[in-house]
């Protein structure tokens, strides 16, 4: 099992200067959601987005460290439209 934190240091790791949000959506620690706002998801579709998060876990998912991952992704001025602080 990897923790919050890590998941989240995994994410910035491939996407410097993202804001990430990890949370356990189970208690389980195996079942997260993750918030990534990224000026790299600019002019991408959302499937590039979460491509780009996907390869950033990709160890952890295979090896089932992380079994479900809901992802929402942001650029910041998506970000900033949902009423949320840059």
């Amino acid at each position: 099992m990897v923790s919050l934190k890590q998941v989240e240091e995994m994410i910035q790791a491939k996407l410097p200067g993202a804001q990430v949000f990890v949370r356990d959506l189970t208690g389980g620690g195996d079942h997260l959601e993750a918030v990534v706002v990224s000026a790299e998801f600019e002019g991408k579709t959302r499937v590039k987005q979460h491509q780009l998060v996907y390869s950033a876990l990709q160890e952890a998912m295979a090896s089932e460290a992380i079994h479900a991952l809901a992802l929402k992704t942001y650029t910041p001025q998506a970000w900033q439209a949902e009423g949320q602080p840059v």
